[in-house]
């Protein structure tokens, strides 16, 4: 009867270890959790022939020059993925990444303020929860959850910071 038991005690280990194994996953960061990363391009004159031909359909696709909180946003990306593997709580590593970009929030204020309502900042009611609210306020709580989010995501599926660059003037460091 122990040699019974013996195996069932293999099996059960066998087993075990088995739920171990990552079946091909890669150590590191978690699949389809890391946002990628943007990447500056050289100007060319191509076709549109040529982009589709050599342009995997995997890359991000570049943000619209249009927007003004892309900067914001990639900032707060780059700044967040970098900072968050600190040892200190996430909502003050947000507080820093935050900090970190505080340039890109002046200038998509600085923007707002010129071109929305001509150096004003008009009251509203917010769409989240009604209460009274302009533009700047809206960015900062923007930036705000954003940060968090990014060095949230950044920890729960291991996002290595940005790629270095040569060029200083590329990021918002």
């Amino acid at each position: 009867m122990t040699r019974d038991k013996l195996i069932a005690v293999a099996a059960l280990a066998a087993l075990g270890l088995a739920g171990c194994s990552n079946n091909g996953r890669s150590v590191g960061a978690a699949e389809g959790i890391c946002k990628p990363f943007t990447t500056t391009t050289t100007t060319t004159t191509t076709t549109n022939a040529q982009v589709a031909a050599t342009t995997p359909a995997t890359l991000p696709a570049a943000v619209p020059v249009s927007d003004p909180s892309a900067n914001v946003d990639e900032c707060l990306h780059r700044w967040g993925y970098t900072l968050a593997a600190s040892s200190d709580p996430a909502n003050m590593v947000a507080d820093a990444t935050l900090a970190a970009c505080g340039s890109a929030l002046s200038a998509w204020n600085q923007q707002s303020l010129s071109v929305d309502n001509a150096g004003g900042a008009v009251q509203a009611p917010s769409l989240m929860n009604g209460q009274p609210t302009n533009p700047l306020a809206e960015h900062y709580a923007f930036a705000e959850g954003r940060a968090l989010f990014y060095v949230v995501q950044a920890r729960a599926g291991h996002c290595g910071p940005p790629p270095a660059t040569t060029n200083a003037t590329s990021t918002n460091r």
